[in-house]
Parts: structure tokens; sequence; C-alpha cells
């Protein structure tokens, strides 16, 4: 069991994971207010020479404070570690959604679509361009509203130098500027990603998707593709006067605010009075100022998993409604996945790593806590999964799963076929007993 502080925030399960850092639910305990914590060890940005980008991409969200991006409140460190305090979204993915309900009608991807357009536009008046919009990175609050996460590849123009160089993002949304290694423009590189996020919103698939990168990159240079028939001709004028290969002759944001079909139904978001941003804490952090160091508490009983009390099940449930974790839905897979065992923990992770083995992946496990490790099926990067067993009641077991790396389709496919093998792991009983359970996992 572990029970964790940082300076004033208690810190929860772990909600996310990716290459450099570590996400975890926590809670103020001042206010009570739930925040997400962005945790990165100091030694591994040292170690990969990150320290610039990272205090780039802190820097960017402080100073980027719209009703449509993710907010960032403060940074802290300890001794070993950096602490990024953002706030919690609980809506999930918009890519999840896409993957749930296949293609959005047209005023939701409009609506969508729009507030985007109104975070990127904020963005670039504060010369900040992303560089790598996708659905993975556009979060969902509870109300619906999007909500643009990950500045990690943003970009900030060098004094005197107008064009950006480095090639970035996710092949699918990337310009053909982008691909071709010499400078562009970051204002109209973010166009055209958010053009390709539009027919996928609209057309439920992307407009350029091939397995080699060589014929990919070709189709978009060439801006070769077609919008199928359901979507409207207002939608698909606009989308090919966004999807133009010439960056110079491309629809600026300006032309897209007075497209007739971007117009309708349009309400310009309402922000506050500019606030004046102070990046001090960041400076403190980053200059290893050692009176700025948060205390850390920690007590560890490593003899059995973890245990989830009902405040971190209502939380992971998106208020109190459980049900989603015994959702044993196929279908719908989130790139954060989770399923329910009657089985002993330790049979739960011996089965776990046997299956993974036999799906060729390699196994990293300790306590209660395994990672799997493999190639991504276009080979051109590494394929993860973190699985976490928790203990919610008397021998009712939750497995947490989630993407640590990788393409979030190809989880999704992981993800099925692994639990279709667990057959005899996985709790399938329906009726009473299960209201029995979810009255005992919330005492």
């Amino acid at each position: 069991m572990v029970a964790r502080k940082v300076g004033k925030y208690e810190v929860g399960r772990t909600i996310g994971e990716g290459t450099f850092a570590k996400v975890k639910f926590a809670q103020n305990m001042e206010t009570g207010e739930s925040v997400a914590m962005k945790v990165l060890a100091k030694s591994t940005i040292l170690k990969h020479k990150m320290v610039d980008q990272i205090k780039r991409e802190i820097s960017i969200m402080k100073i980027v404070r719209h009703p449509n991006i993710v907010r960032l409140h403060e940074v802290l460190a300890s001794r070993t570690k950096i602490y990024i305090i953002l706030e919690f979204v609980t809506g999930g993915e918009l890519f999840d959604k896409i993957v749930h309900q296949g293609r959005l009608g047209e005023n939701e991807s409009r609506r969508y679509f729009q507030q985007l357009l109104d975070a990127v536009a904020y963005c670039h008046s504060k010369g900040v361009y992303h560089r790598d919009l996708k659905p993975e990175n556009l979060l969902l609050d509870s109300q619906g509203n999007l909500k643009i996460s990950d500045f990690g590849l943003s970009a900030l123009p060098q004094q005197g130098v107008g064009l950006l160089h480095t090639t970035c993002g996710t092949p699918n949304y990337v310009a053909p500027e982008v691909l071709s290694h010499q400078g562009y423009d970051g204002s109209a590189a973010d166009v055209w990603s958010c053009g390709v996020i539009l027919y996928v919103l609209m057309a439920g698939y992307l407009p350029f998707d091939e397995t080699d990168l060589p014929t990919l990159y070709t189709k978009i240079n060439a801006a070769e593709f077609s919008c199928p028939p359901w979507i409207s001709p207002g939608a698909e004028s606009l989308i090919h006067r966004i999807l133009d290969p010439n960056p110079k002759i491309r629809i600026k944001i300006e032309g897209i605010r007075s497209d007739a079909w971007f117009k309708k139904n349009y309400m310009a978001v309402r922000h506050g009075e500019e606030e004046e941003v102070n990046l001090d804490d960041v400076r403190a952090v980053f200059d290893d100022i050692e009176d700025q160091y948060v205390s850390e508490q920690m007590e560890v009983n490593e003899s059995g998993p973890l245990i989830m009390n009902a405040f971190e099940m209502i939380t992971l449930s998106q208020g109190l409604n459980l049900s989603a974790l015994f959702d044993r839905r196929q279908d719908y897979v989130k790139r954060q996945t989770r399923f329910i065992s009657c089985k002993p923990a330790k049979t739960i992770i011996s089965t776990m790593e046997v299956i993974a083995e036999s799906m060729g992946l390699k196994v990293h496990s300790r306590n209660y806590k395994m990672r799997l490790e493999g190639i991504s099926a276009n080979k051109t990067g590494q394929f993860a999964v973190v699985l976490e067993v928790f203990e919610v009641a008397p021998s009712l077991f939750m497995v947490d799963v989630r993407k640590a790396a990788g393409d979030t389709l190809e989880y999704h496919k992981f993800y099925k076929n692994f639990c279709s093998k667990l057959d005899n792991i996985i709790w399938k009983q329906e009726g009473t007993a299960k209201s029995d359970l979810l009255k005992s996992a919330s005492r």
C-alpha cells in the first residue's frame, strides 16, 4: 500500500504513462481540487539532454491560458523529480469518442473544430505553434468541451527567425512542407493538422493512411485524398482549401473564420481578462534553487497489490457511476482500460505474464505491476503497455491496462486480443452479484 504526499498534494494512482513522464491523479489537500500531476525524473531529463525542451513546454503551457487548452497550475521540484500540476480533464480523448462512435455528425464535428481553431488561433497570437495536433492530444471535459493538451513539441519562434526547421509530429497529420525538411511556417502547418482532424471527425478515418511511410509521404505531398459522399459540399470545400499542399496559398485562420460552413452556430469563446503570467516557479525548478524543493512523504508496503479506496474508484469512473469498471464491451477500448477478476492477485499476474510472452512481448514484472514491450506493427518504433493490479474489495481485483508507447489503434487491437486469451481470469458474472460487489467495493 502506498500513501504519498508532494507538498500540498495527496498523490493517487497513475492515469497515464509516456516515454519520459508519468501522469498521476492527485488532490490539492487545501482546496479539495482534483488535478493531474505529471512526474518527471531529473536524472532522465539530464541524461536525454531535455532540460531546455521541458522548460519550454512548461513555460508555453503557463503562457497559453484559454478555456480550450489544458491549464497548467504550477511547477514543483523535489531533489530527484519535477512535478507539473495540470487541470484534471475527465471526459477522455476525442480519439476514443471517434473509435467508439465512428464518424461524428456534422454539427458536432463543426463545434469541436470551432473550439480547436479558437484555441490554435489564441496560441498563434502568443507566438506558440503546437506542431503535434491530433485527436489523441485533444481531451474532452465533463461538459464535452475540447481541451488541447501535450505541448511537448511546441515551438516559440526565436528572435529574428521566421521559419521553423524541426520535423516533428505524427506523420498522418503532418503538413507536406514539414516533411520536406525545409523551413516552414508553424501557423500554416498547424492549420493543415486542423484540416486532417476535421476530416477524421467527419469521415471516421484518416485522409492519408498508408502502412509504408514513402507511399504515405507521396500522398501527403500531393494532397491525394477524396471526401466520402456524406460530407456536405460546404465542409468538403473548406477541407480542400485547408489541405492545400502549397502553404503559401493554403487558407489561413482568418479565412477559415469567415467561411460560411465554419460560421454556422459559431460562438466565439469568452475568456476573462489577460492574466499576468509568472514564470518564477519554472525558473526556480530549473535553476535548482535549494529552498524551492517540496517535501515528499511516502509509506510503502509491497506485500500485496495496491488497495484502491472508494474515492479513487469514483474519480476514475468520472462521477458516481462505477459501471465503467465492470463494462466488458469489447468493441470499445480506451487508451486506458480495465477489467475485474476474482482470482488471486498472484494468479492474475502469472497468467498475464504467460499470455504476454506467448504474444511475443518482452515482460518486465515487479510486485503487482507489469510492463510489456514489443515493436510496433509498422516497425517504426516501440509498442509498450503497462498493467497494474489493484485490490478494490476483499478477493476482488481490478487490472488497469494503459498504453505507454506506440499507436493508439494498435493498442486497441492488442487489448481485444489479450482479453480474448484471459477468459479464465476476467470476471463475467452479471446481475445481483455485481451490485453486491459494487457495494462492497465502495465501502
